[in-house]
């Protein structure tokens, strides 16, 4: 079966620089563009009706700025990929804080813009094109491989391997078998990927292989933990115990 190809959106003001983009995506036939926005005020309209799965995002629009529009305009899930097209080199660092795959200088150039799609694709396949279908009412897909850059290489994590994973800020803490890795993606967004049949949420900040747990405590005041196989305790919090006794089967 032909892989789906990755549905971009380009944002820009300049008609000008969205050619540009258009012109650099020639050589990459498994995008499609799926619309064009000006301003902060269509883009937020065309996420909700186009779903892409790539923003291609200038940084200084009418209407406000590509940070404020990662911040607070996008409220669906999950949230596209985002490779920032700017002319403002000095913005690098907070483009990478707000989540961004890669930050591309204008004028665009091709082997840049090339070396940034080979970012998007590792991506792409290690969140999307591995996710398998699994039983239920929505048909939903989930993820069986995550891609993570562990120095000068990307490793891919089998996600039945996780034992558990922890928020920190914009990025999150996976962890395997003793080892740990930063992946620049929200604990949020991370959490779309995976099966909930496995995956279980005890805590604004952890998330947890519910085969790795085996056991439950209650402690003093309230409070709660569960224990892995591997004797690594995390809190289990208050908002999450209901959640947590229904999928664990406790009393």
């Amino acid at each position: 079966m032909t892989a789906s190809k990755i549905r971009a959106l380009l944002v820009d003001d300049e008609i000008l620089a969205r050619v540009a983009v258009r012109q650099a995506l020639v050589s990459h036939p498994d995008v499609e563009v799926v619309g064009e926005c000006g301003n902060i005020q269509e883009v937020m309209q065309a996420i909700g009706a186009l779903s892409p799965d790539l923003l291609f995002l200038d940084i200084q629009m009418p209407g406000g700025d590509g940070f404020t529009l990662l911040r607070d305009g996008l409220t669906p899930e999950p949230f596209p990929m985002v490779v920032f097209t700017t002319a403002f080199a000095e913005h690098a660092l907070e483009a990478f804080d707000a989540n961004a795959i890669d930050y591309v200088l204008k004028p665009v150039d091709q082997a840049r813009f090339d070396q940034a799609m080979e970012r998007v694709r590792k991506h792409w396949r290690g969140l999307h094109a591995d996710r398998h279908s699994v039983s239920g009412e929505n048909g939903r897909s989930y993820a069986k491989r995550i891609s993570v850059q562990a120095a000068e290489k990307s490793m891919v994590i089998p996600v039945a391997d996780i034992d558990w994973i922890r928020a920190d800020d914009n990025y999150v803490r996976i962890h395997v078998g003793g080892n740990t890795y930063l992946h620049r993606e929200t604990l949020r967004h991370l959490c779309e990927s995976l099966d909930p049949n496995h995956f279980l949420r005890i805590h604004r900040s952890i998330v947890v292989n519910m085969d790795r747990i085996c056991e439950v405590h209650t402690l003093f005041q309230g409070h709660a933990e569960v224990v892995l196989h591997d004797g690594t305790r995390l809190d289990l919090s208050r908002r999450f115990r209901n959640a947590a006794r229904v999928a664990l089967g406790l009393r």
